[in-house]
């Protein structure tokens, strides 16, 4: 005897919809943090320095920019 068993419940359906929330949450983090990471690269150390950032400062601050809440 064969038969099928079928997840159709609302709890599943919302763990799915929250992993893919939560995967497209990551994924635009990760996207923001490399964007500022380099747009602050390709400043020179005086633009830098004009915003009060020192060139090792620069994944740090990407870091507060896109994951601190």
């Amino acid at each position: 005897m064969a038969y099928a068993v079928t997840q159709n419940t609302p709890a599943a359906g919302g763990f799915f919809a929250r992993l893919n929330a939560d995967i497209r949450e990551r994924l635009e983090r990760r996207r923001i943090y490399r964007q500022t990471v380099n747009e602050l690269s390709v400043l020179s150390d005086r633009e830098l320095g004009d915003l009060g950032i020192a060139r090792s400062m620069i994944r740090g601050v990407a870091w507060q920019a896109a994951y601190d809440r």
